[in-house]
């Protein structure tokens, strides 16, 4: 059977050869039919604030804060209406902060490609850098300890402005909202804490919690030191376009749309299976292994321990950024690097990404396909290289017997799957969002 994984910006065709085949993905949902008038009508009707144009005076220094190049948000869908709303603020006066946390900065000609060349001839344009205390502010500490240092830029605005899309997200719940400023335009120290070995080990620090969830948790105290005074969120669909835009107050406009994402991305599947094959949704998501650690744990919630995951990620950029390839040759196993990792003395940046990786190859083998990465890197990383999907699925079924269920995630982290039983809890225990689901899906 022919099977459509997203995977880098084209795309991969996959024919496995199985009678016992499950593919989960999303519930579909249609572009909307004129996104900028919908982006327009949030705008000047927004939840539980002004109008964004009655928000802003033409006195104020603002700023707005947009993902970076990781995420696959529609920028140059979302800020020119933002901006044509507070067009009477001069250009001077606005400044667009690149929310980019512990990733690398974003060059030149990636923010004309994720803005539009227009956008930042005309305004001033710059990275966030988590490092430099200079451009820090310290604000306080959330209830877990964590000190809170913000951007300086961010925080000394008039009015602050965020922007960004909505997704589960593998330890924060959802991405978007609070994420967008911690750990988005957050220090290095703050990003450390908030992403520690404790935090992540919390059994709540999964898709789609976010009530009880540590990091979610000190993501809201950090923000509330210095609050986006507007939000504006939207949803996506397999083919990067908008679904659903959330815009006003930064936790009501975001809770809204944590369901709304909710009601399509979780989807319940009646047992595990002993074969999951996933991608990372494609470019930008896939551009390295780093960031593929998203995937592999969408598979996780439904693979049986002692499984297999099949993983097609592109990793045109290699394994990543920071320290996270430099700890995974810091073990030879995945047992001695969770013992490394969970050490009260032990501190590095990226180590969360590799606590969330080694705990899944305590539980199953990951297999790899990247056109980009060798099979040395790919070892490196405790990863089985695979010379195709097909390939490793043969080889997993002549081990665990031809008619072994398969489970396909087509577009990775795009579906957070869960066992009927398992997470049912958990799964409800949501943002606290009191609209309902009707309301939004008139978003």
């Amino acid at each position: 059977m022919n099977v459509r994984l997203a995977y880098g910006e084209s795309g991969l065709t996959v024919d496995l050869a199985s009678s016992n085949l499950t593919i989960i993905e999303p519930i579909y949902r249609s572009a909307l039919p004129d996104e900028r008038q919908t982006i327009v009508d949030a705008l000047r009707r927004p939840i539980g604030t002004p109008p964004l144009r009655d928000l802003v005076r033409s006195s104020d220094r603002v700023v707005v804060v947009f993902s970076d190049i990781t995420r696959p948000v529609p920028n140059r869908a979302i800020l020119p209406p933002l901006l044509a709303e507070i067009e009477h603020v001069p250009n001077d006066q606005i400044t667009l902060l690149n929310g980019v946390g512990l990733h690398r900065p974003n060059t030149q000609a990636e923010l004309e490609a994720m803005l539009g060349p227009e956008v930042v001839r005309r305004y001033r344009v710059i990275n966030h850098d988590a490092h430099d205390r200079q451009g820090l502010v310290f604000l306080g500490h959330s209830r877990f300890g964590g000190e809170i240092w913000l951007n300086r830029v961010y925080v000394e605005a008039d009015v602050r402005i965020v922007t960004g899309f909505i997704e589960p997200h593998f330890f924060a719940g959802f991405s978007g909202g609070p994420k967008g400023v911690l750990p988005g335009v957050a220090g290095a120290e703050t990003i450390v804490h908030n992403h520690g070995a404790p935090m992540i080990g919390h059994p709540n620090a999964r898709w789609g919690i976010a009530r009880g969830n540590p990091i979610h948790e000190e993501q809201r105290d950090g923000v509330a030191l210095a609050e986006p005074h507007f939000l504006l969120n939207v949803a996506t669909n397999r083919d990067k376009q908008i679904t659903g835009v959330f815009a006003g107050h930064y936790l009501q406009a975001y809770e809204l749309g944590c369901e709304f994402v909710r009601a399509s991305a979780m989807r319940a599947v009646d047992r595990r299976f002993p074969i999951v094959v996933t991608t990372n949704s494609g470019y930008p998501l896939d551009l390295n292994l780093y960031q593929v650690v998203k995937g592999i744990a969408a598979a996780e919630e439904i693979v049986e321990p002692g499984g297999a995951i099949v993983v097609a990620a592109e990793c045109r950029e290699g394994t990543g950024h920071g320290d996270f390839a430099r700890i995974l040759e810091m073990r030879e196993d995945p047992h001695a690097l969770l013992d490394l990792i969970t050490r009260p003395d032990f501190r590095a940046l990226d180590q969360w990404q590799v606590q969330i990786l080694a705990r899944i190859l305590t539980r199953a083998r990951v297999f790899l396909y990247s056109r980009y990465l060798s099979p040395a890197e790919i070892r490196h990383a405790h990863l089985e290289p695979a010379e195709s999907v097909e390939a490793a699925v043969e080889r997993l079924l002549a081990e665990y017997g031809r008619d072994a269920p398969i489970c396909v995630l087509p577009q990775g982290p795009l579906t957070i799957p869960y066992v009927v039983g398992e997470r049912q809890t958990t799964v409800a225990a949501h943002t606290g969002g009191t609209r309902s689901g009707d309301e939004a899906g008139r978003a």
